[in-house]
């Protein structure tokens, strides 16, 4: 079973029922609503393409709302698009009107860009390829010389290197998204370009208003992210390593390694993560991907990666199937190459709570006798996300009656969603139920042994006390 799940971001090119119905045949686990595109009725339209699908599939998919946040951006030329020259003098020049740039400046999205920045930095804009370095600021116009030219078209990103800009996470547009997202029921908020765990408290407290109970992701594309990288993780749920913007603010040569240590964080902090961006690029138009694209994806899970995403692979691209069924063929065969487990690194610190022991006792007996699977009845889903903070090839089995923590729960890394309504099952008959679930969804057959978590109090939070071991078709004792 593959551990490392897969993220695929809806557009246009998912929209064709057939292609989703196979694309979730494929294992697709999660979907991603980008809502820097698109209109609220197109992404209602594809959620509830998404939902039934996926019931009709008998598998559940998470649904993240993935907000725009302060994305920096020029405005338009009047012709569409300009050449700058290295050496030229251009200028952006936050008073002038959206539509009306020339060969010589253009305007810009975020207005209190000329009081941000000051003589010799360095602009970056579409992702890096054209280099600005800033000559002087004069009432609100920032003048600058062209170190790389090229082509420049309308809205194009913008970045100052080394980051620093001072716009907030959550803009106007993306409290209107928030809102919206949380009425179609979506599992996740992903947060883009916070500063600090202030923006994270910040969205959760408009999630909680809204009477929402969505998790966040906190995407990691600022410079100044990295600064305040623990408090971060801390307050939310997951991270994404966004690559693009991310990438264009530290510079290319330091990403490797910043992704390798977001990843290893994360999972220390017992948060889940996304590896994103430009992972198999080149199949927006090939079929194939590249041999880079295999090792960059192959690399993300040898790390620890929870999920790895696709973006415009998907949404707009021509093979979005082919792109799903070669990242999903990729991340099997970097799986069975993971054989060195590393138990110690989670289960040498104190734990905080006593259903927090049970799954990192479970991991450690797991890892150490021959089971075939581990069950745990979960009513949040927290006992697993623990359990796949630690490396095993074990699968591990989410099992609850509530279907908000099942699709919560298919972005750990190594953990598959069963329904299962504990309130209905007598207390004597439990055991005897989970193994014929796994029997039925999980593989399993007659003679082997599985580890169970649970809890004395049936479908109490946190209530996880007790872990048993079991085997599949000779369970015949009558205590649950």
């Amino acid at each position: 079973m593959r551990r490392t799940k897969i993220i695929a971001t809806l557009g246009p090119a998912t929209d064709p029922p057939q292609l989703f119905t196979r694309l979730i045949a494929l294992g697709l686990d999660a979907v991603r609503l980008n809502y820097s595109h698109g209109t609220h009725a197109e992404h209602a339209a594809r959620l509830d393409l998404t939902r039934r699908a996926s019931k009709i599939a008998q598998r559940e998919v998470a649904v993240i709302a993935d907000l725009q946040g302060p994305k920096i951006r020029i405005a338009r030329f009047r012709a569409g698009k300009v050449e700058l020259t290295a050496g030229q003098s251009f200028a952006l020049d936050t008073t002038l009107k959206a539509d009306s740039g020339d060969e010589q400046r253009v305007g810009v999205t975020y207005k209190a860009l000329a009081g941000d920045v000051k003589a010799h930095d360095t602009l970056l804009l579409d992702d890096g390829r054209i280099v600005l370095n800033v000559q002087k600021v004069v009432r609100g116009v920032i003048h600058t010389k062209v170190v790389t030219g090229g082509t420049l078209s309308n809205n194009k990103g913008l970045n100052r290197e080394g980051g620093g800009l001072s716009a907030t996470a959550l803009t106007k547009k993306d409290r209107h998204d928030l809102i919206h997202a949380l009425g179609l029921g979506v599992d996740y908020i992903a947060v883009s370009f916070p500063r600090d765990a202030g923006d994270i408290h910040a969205a959760r407290r408009l999630i909680k208003k809204a009477g929402g109970s969505a998790g966040i992701i906190a995407k990691i594309e600022r410079a100044e992210a990295l600064t305040h990288i623990e408090e971060i993780i801390d307050a939310a749920d997951g991270i994404m390593v966004a690559r693009g913007d991310l990438g264009v603010e530290i510079g290319d040569s330091r990403l490797p390694p910043v992704q390798k240590q977001l990843i290893k964080r994360a999972r220390r902090h017992h948060r889940f993560v996304i590896t994103a961006t430009q992972m198999m690029d080149s199949m927006i138009e090939n079929p194939i991907p590249t041999r880079a694209e295999v090792f960059d994806v192959a690399n993300a899970v040898l790390d620890g990666t929870d999920a790895v995403m696709l973006s415009a692979e998907t949404s707009v691209g021509a093979y979005p199937d082919r792109a799903v069924e070669a990242m999903a063929r990729t991340c099997v065969e970097a799986e069975k190459q993971w054989t060195e487990y590393e138990p110690d690194s989670m289960l040498d610190r104190a734990f905080e709570r006593v259903d927090q022991a049970v799954a990192m006792s479970a991991i450690y007996c797991a890892n150490r006798i021959k089971v075939a699977a581990i069950a745990a009845l979960t009513e949040t889903g927290a006992v697993t996300r623990w359990m796949s903070r630690i490396d095993t090839d074990i699968p591990i089995f989410a099992l609850s009656r509530h279907l908000a923590t099942l699709r919560r729960v298919t972005l750990y890394r190594g953990v598959y969603p069963i329904f299962l309504d504990i309130a209905k099952v007598a207390y004597t008959e439990v055991t005897r139920e989970v193994l014929k679930r796994l029997q039925t969804r999980g593989g399993l057959k007659d003679g082997d042994k599985v580890i169970l978590t649970k809890g004395d109090s049936h479908g109490r939070t946190g209530g996880t006390n007790g872990m048993k071991i079991v085997t599949v078709g000779d369970f015949i004792g009558h205590v649950g």
